[in-house]
């Protein structure tokens, strides 16, 4: 085979190295960043603010329906869940009280894309137009920028109604210590005939026969929201187990409450009553002092006068100047009952209108609001489901069912299932 000539081999050479240059002078794509670095960047913040059954209800609801634009914040100082409606038993009952703090963990576990979304432990010092502003820091900065906003903080109750502490560790041996002093006090005087209340009375005599329990309630029936015939329930069985029931009469509290030792409590009326333990279940407080902040444009600002948030029946504060912003739950003035299942109801609307919003329509789903229901404990296994009568269908008479198939520890496992979290093991409900 003949050699190739020195021209050819030149030719050849010429030829390769124009190639070469052409590619070397091409321009190339950018390299695109890993999908993760992009989303995180891109995502637009979507707060919750407080933690408790509503506030778990509308995160779990906003993560189920929001675009993969934007992400779920809860923010929520406490390290647990509180599982409030255990809180009147495990305050008397010993061995349960851990069960009553849930991780957070799987909060999000069923959303579609849960790594997205974060719970944010810390609390809201200050709510501004379009930023929060945290007492710790995430992700380097106590300022948190956000697109819409849910307030969702609830009220707060005296001790044991709801814990001062914000780790588990401590509330948990609040409650220790708290179950000492009802096991220890022979005479206790209850203030209050809401349901806290009500139920503490019960179990106390039911655990101790025979200690002396007096209840104290202000109005003349107890659960005065409801219609007088859960009255006539409740004192029914406080006759069965040997509560004694004041009413009509207002207990007259020290500025800093009621010392956890022997004491008298004084009535409105001038009558005295000597305690070993005082249990104080009266009023519930709005958690808004973080509102402060937001200025209202409306001359019936943004608080009613008992520092209820005013909202539309959209869930949207009645301040037209923040449509972005909501409230739901007990902390809101929405005309509903306080409770979780309404709660639950309305974490579905206030979802929804942010999703209106973000696609650039009004909002249109409104609460509906139901005559009031309950579904409380008298003692240990006996309980009752309770509705008050719907006017609006023309109702006169409550609807009510008497129950006897209550446990102990309130059967606090399926509560840890519903939330999501897997126990293998009794040490795990330490966690």
């Amino acid at each position: 085979m003949p050699r190739p000539s020195s021209r050819v081999l030149a030719t050849a050479c010429i030829s390769l190295l124009v190639i070469l240059l052409a590619s070397s002078l091409k321009p190339h794509p950018p390299q695109s960043k890993p999908d993760n670095v992009n989303m995180v960047t891109a995502l637009k913040n979507v707060i919750v603010i407080g933690g408790s059954y509503v506030g778990c209800a509308a995160a779990k609801e906003l993560a189920s329906v929001l675009p993969a634009t934007h992400r779920v914040l809860l923010v929520e100082p406490h390290s647990h869940f509180h599982h409030l409606f255990a809180f009147p038993r495990f305050a008397i009952v010993p061995s349960h009280e851990h069960k009553a703090f849930i991780p957070y963990t799987s909060l999000f576990s069923s959303s579609p894309n849960p790594s997205l979304h974060s719970v944010v432990r810390a609390s809201v010092l200050e709510v501004h137009p379009s930023r929060v502003v945290l007492d710790r820091p995430f992700s380097g900065s106590t300022s948190l920028e956000y697109d819409y906003l849910a307030i969702a903080t609830g009220t707060r109750l005296p001790s044991p109604g709801s814990m001062q502490d914000e780790d588990k560790p401590l509330s948990v041996s609040y409650f220790q210590e708290y179950q000492k002093k009802v096991k220890t006090a022979q005479r206790i005087v209850i203030l209050g005939g809401g349901a806290v209340g009500c139920q503490m009375a019960c179990d106390i005599l039911e655990v101790y026969p025979d200690k002396e329990v007096t209840m104290v309630q202000s109005r003349e029936k107890v659960m005065s929201r409801f219609h007088e015939g859960l009255h006539e329930i409740v004192k029914k069985r406080f006759d069965e187990l040997g509560v004694k029931l004041v009413t009509g009469s207002r207990a007259v509290i020290p500025p800093n409450g009621f010392p956890l030792e022997p004491t008298t409590v004084t009535l409105a009326s001038g009558q005295t009553i000597p305690a070993d333990l005082v249990i104080t279940a009266t009023g519930q407080t709005p958690n808004t002092a973080f509102l402060s902040t937001l200025s209202p444009t409306s001359p019936s600002g943004l608080l009613t006068p008992s520092g209820f948030v005013r909202v539309l029946p959209t869930l949207q504060l009645a301040d037209g100047a923040y449509p972005h912003i909501f409230a739901l739950g007990d902390v809101a003035d929405s005309g509903a009952h306080k409770a979780a299942r309404p709660g639950g109801a309305q974490a579905v609307v206030m979802a929804k209108n942010v999703v209106a919003l973000l696609d650039g329509k009004q909002p249109e789903e409104k609460i509906v609001v139901s005559p009031p229901a309950i579904h409380m404990s008298l003692g240990l296994t006996k309980n009752t489901v309770f509705r008050n009568p719907d006017s609006a269908q023309g109702e006169t008479e409550p609807w009510f069912k008497l129950k006897d198939d209550g446990t102990e520890n309130m059967n606090i496992e399926g509560v840890w299932e519903r939330r999501g979290v897997k126990v293998n093991g009794p040490q795990e409900y330490h966690l």
